[in-house]
């Protein structure tokens, strides 16, 4: 029942109906669709798959767009998105004579039919549309890392051949720079305390680029934070159509060439100007997913709703507050209040480090459960390690007929509840008014404390003596704490 702590908080995504329905309206996929739809017998593509170019300016029209280069551009990106998301099958050219090393003539035309994928985006689940769209979210990453160059007949030889060195591009390189970028963009939307504010780009740039220990930033990193945001300016513009981000672009006066005249916005110290970005929900749904791919534990709430509540306890055991409500309601919702009581009980027991939260979450738990929960709370109520947490929860519901506890078991609890904070770091101010509240309700406390049969008796009190403002009584918790080690069988 151990517990790891994950490494990104747990996120409440929205539904798959919902993030299906997003995704339908992302303007790349949307696109995509209607081409698909719109291409028939007639339509010639390319040997790579893509729309010969007798065919963009009809394309272009179909979607609405500019009958300029910009829209055969436009055109001829959802029609690649088409055919890597599979709502459009190509059929190969045939092999002709003069074929180049594939097989294929350089003039050499295929035809196109419908894809099985194209029925399923309105006729399958919302889970179908959503596995098509995270194609699309592969396909769109892959764009928007790959290589930027001006003229690529610089990049042709003699012969022919590309000369890929020359454009210093590095795939792998580009990609985990990307998913980094993204990867905090995540932490900062998700994050406990996280708003609904759109980043600056500079920020989100410096994350990758500024060393977390560095003061002043030189300008050499200066420059690197500069140049990463102008190619994550260009990225972000890639990825907006599939509809993972809201980005607003870096104003064009600061992209003005050298000596080029441009007025500057009204307001200089206007952040925005640099580019803002935001990721939607169903980017959260897909970078969540991209991670979870590359084996990163990306909790969402709602994980934990079918398993046993040893793992639910030891789920959320150092989630946020809220969060592990959250997932505790959407548990109890699918076990249902019946049981459900005495099945979290006891999985809340044992003597291990992550015990004391399980049962601080337990508690959290039955106060959810209600009323249902009473027959299983009082059948618990001589147990050492639960009969403190019984009395508390019962007396909060004013329950009549509570035993009241022995001294030992109000100092086991004492020592619990402190256990718990600690192994989960909460708030250092809350901690500490934690501790003087438990060690002023006694007096003497701490020449009783040391006696208690907890295996966490020795760390508590060490914390104790750290964190009490009391010189004298932060005194009398590190001799306790001593003396809780010292004493035989104590396990600390």
């Amino acid at each position: 029942m151990s517990a790891e702590r994950p490494i990104l908080p747990p996120v409440r995504l929205h539904t798959e109906a919902e993030l299906a329905r997003d995704a339908l309206a992302a303007p790349l996929l949307a696109r995509a669709v209607r081409l698909a739809r719109w291409a028939g017998p007639d339509t010639r593509v390319g040997a790579g798959g893509e729309l010969v170019d007798a065919q963009l300016p009809a394309a272009a029209e179909h979607l609405g767009l500019a009958a300029d280069e910009d829209g055969a551009a436009e055109a001829s990106e959802a029609w690649r998105l088409a055919v890597d998301t599979g709502l459009v099958e190509v059929e190969d050219p045939e092999t002709e004579p003069g074929a180049d090393e594939e097989g294929f003539a350089e003039d050499a035309e295929g035809t196109v039919t419908a894809g099985e994928n194209l029925a399923l985006l309105t006729g399958g689940s919302p889970q179908d549309v959503l596995s098509i769209w995270l194609d699309g979210l592969e396909a769109a990453h892959a764009d928007a890392t790959a290589p930027v160059f001006d003229d690529f007949a610089d990049l042709v030889g003699e012969d022919g051949s590309i000369d890929f060195d020359a454009l210093d591009w590095d795939p792998e390189t580009e990609a985990e720079f990307l998913d980094g970028v993204l990867g905090n963009l995540y932490l900062l939307t998700v994050g406990e305390g996280a708003g609904d504010e759109a980043v600056p780009l500079p920020a989100l740039a410096a994350s990758m680029i500024v060393p977390d220990d560095m003061g002043e930033p030189t300008d050499d990193i200066l420059e690197q934070v500069s140049d990463a945001m102008m190619r994550l300016d260009d990225q972000f513009r890639v990825l907006e159509p599939i509809g993972i981000v809201e980005y607003r672009p870096v104003d064009e006066a600061l992209l003005a060439e050298e000596g080029e005249e441009s007025v500057p916005p009204a307001d200089d110290d206007d952040v925005t100007r640099y580019g803002m970005v935001k990721l939607t929900p169903l980017g959260i749904y897909g970078i969540r997913a991209r991670m979870l791919d590359a084996g990163v534990d990306a909790p969402a709430i709602g994980d934990l709703a079918d398993k046993g509540a040893d793992v639910l306890l030891g789920g959320i055991a150092y989630y946020p507050e809220a969060a592990a409500r959250g997932e505790i309601e959407l548990w109890l919702a699918r076990h249902g209040a019946d049981g459900a009581a005495g099945e979290l009980l006891a999985a809340a027991r044992g003597g291990d480090p992550q015990a004391p939260l399980r049962r601080l979450h337990c508690q959290q738990a039955l106060a959810l459960v209600g009323a249902d929960a009473e027959p299983a709370v009082r059948a618990v109520l001589g147990d050492p390690e639960l009969g403190g947490l019984a009395r508390v929860w019962l007396a909060e519901r004013g329950a009549a007929d509570v035993p009241p506890p022995s001294e030992a078991m109000i100092f086991w609890l004492a020592i619990d509840t402190i256990a718990a904070q600690l192994e989960a770091d909460g708030d250092l101010d809350e901690l500490q008014g934690l501790v003087e509240g438990l060690s002023g309700q006694h007096s003497g406390f701490f020449d009783e404390a040391w006696r208690v049969d907890h295996p966490a008796t020795g760390d508590v009190l060490e914390a104790m003596g750290r964190l009490h403002s009391d010189k004298k009584q932060a005194k009398d918790a590190r001799k306790a704490a001593f003396k809780a080690r010292s004493r035989g069988g104590s396990g600390n």
